[in-house]
């Protein structure tokens, strides 16, 4: 895998990666619009091409499909400035097979090779799951700028084309619901999202819940009753906490899942389960399966797909961005003219730990926009767990070591060396300072990156 064909109107990135990748064996071509690209990519015959999504002469998601037409198994690399959640996961459902967002470094677009080498080395021993034809509506947004964001909506992209059970994993407030919505509305727009809360309800009504009931099953089944999996029809069904369902009924819908059939409680007829499963736990299965907490034949069922939620102090460059889309959401709600934060009261959200996550930070704001007499939040208006924003402050003050400043530094450092998996460029531009300086900050403070 050698021929690289680039269609992008960007001049100087698509120099740059002729040079840097030219320089270590790779063919680069470089075509500037939509039309040049399709005609080169005839005469080229290219192992992977890089796509921009905005073209002077199209529509990145057009050419793709084109590209997708005529060569269903040449790998296609987005590359794109959008920050645009539908148009990431639209490409991942047409079948492009990597999403690179800039600004990004040479040494990514590398990596993306390697990767793209790796998988089609074993593509010829796996099926190949083609793209369904119905077209994506806009999901609810999901908020972010992090790689890891951009990851999760990438795979939302690749589970939408085909039924494949998905579990999500993430801590409680992550957005777990707002992802399974993302990956339905991907794959099944129009189609009922049923959602079922697994630690909501107890086990001897749950069975009810999924399954419906016939008319005398039990006391008080004066009717017949359908279930949470008959009601989704031919879309989605949500399962929120499954590592909270008792282990009896976690085999009734190992059957399900098997055979993709059921019977209503009291009832003999069978039905046909047809909707996509998702599930989502805040929990570890694979220990739950160890300790005998949940069964080891579901949890393979259940994780068929994999996606993985980081939490809040984990992306924190994004809670500015999530601060902010709140702010507006959350004012219109209110019919209140509250539209900024003030700089410390902004600098007070980006310090808190966020144990609740998104759904804490959505808290946070609507109390603080309820609170507020002024278009602008101040920090009085910020309150955590009950606290106001001083006493938060000052226990956070209480409670934090004292040390050097080089020791803060050095600390800091380590911190977002390992957030950026080394990254060298995207540290530096982070902590504002040149890659030289920030190698020689990692040799005076003897910094080591982690082995594997």
């Amino acid at each position: 895998m050698n021929k690289l064909l680039i269609i992008d109107d960007d001049v100087a990135l698509c120099r740059s990666i002729q040079l840097i990748l030219g320089g270590k064996g790779y063919c680069v071509e470089v075509c500037s619009s939509a039309e040049e690209g399709l005609t080169t990519m005839e005469e080229l015959c290219p192992d992977l091409i890089l796509l921009d999504l905005v073209l002077p002469d199209g529509d990145g998601l057009e050419v793709l499909d084109q590209i997708s037409s005529s060569n269903p198994n040449l790998p296609v690399v987005i590359i794109s400035g959008r920050q645009d959640m539908a148009a990431t996961i639209e490409a991942m459902r047409k079948g492009a097979h990597d999403y690179l967002r800039k600004p990004f470094d040479v040494n990514d677009v590398e990596l993306v090779l390697e990767k793209v080498k790796r998988e089609f080395s074993r593509s010829s021993e796996e099926e190949q799951t083609a793209p369904i034809e119905t077209r994506i509506t806009q999901p609810d947004e999901i908020i972010g700028n992090d790689p890891k964001v951009l990851e999760i909506l990438k795979q939302v992209g690749r589970f939408s084309r085909s039924q494949v059970n998905v579990l999500i994993h993430g801590e409680s407030g992550t957005g777990k619901e707002l992802v399974a919505r993302a990956i339905h509305g991907a794959s099944a727009p129009g189609k009922p999202f049923v959602a079922i809360n697994c630690s909501a309800i107890v086990a001897t009504l749950l069975e009810s819940e999924l399954f419906g009931h016939e008319k005398g099953a039990f006391t008080g089944a004066d009717r017949q009753k359908a279930g949470k999996l008959e009601q989704a029809g031919t879309g989605t069904v949500f399962f929120d906490e499954i590592g909270d369902m008792d282990l009896d009924l976690q085999a009734k819908l190992l059957r399900v899942l098997q055979e993709r059939q059921y019977e209503r409680v009291g009832g003999s007829q069978p039905l046909y389960f047809k909707a996509r499963a998702v599930f989502a736990t805040h929990r570890n299965l694979a220990e739950m399966v160890k300790e005998g907490t949940f069964r080891e034949d579901l949890y393979y069922r259940v994780v068929v797909g994999e996606v993985n939620i980081p939490s809040l102090r984990e992306r924190q460059d994004d809670i500015p961005t999530l601060a902010h889309h709140f702010l507006n959401r959350i004012s219109q709600r209110m019919q209140r003219t509250v539209d900024c934060f003030s700089d410390e009261a902004l600098q007070l959200l980006c310090q808190h730990s966020w144990p609740g996550n998104v759904r804490e930070l959505e808290n946070v704001i609507t109390r603080a926009v309820a609170l507020s007499e002024s278009p602008i939040i101040l920090p009085e208006h910020i309150q955590f767990l009950g606290k106001s924003s001083a006493e938060a402050k000052r226990s956070e003050v209480q409670e934090r070591p004292l040390h050097s400043l080089a020791e803060e530094e050095k600390g800091y450092i380590q911190y977002v060396l390992e957030a950026r998996d080394w990254n060298i460029s995207q540290t530096a531009r982070i902590l504002d300072i040149s890659p030289t300086t920030l190698r020689k900050k990692i040799s005076d403070y003897d910094l080591q990156r982690p082995s594997a």
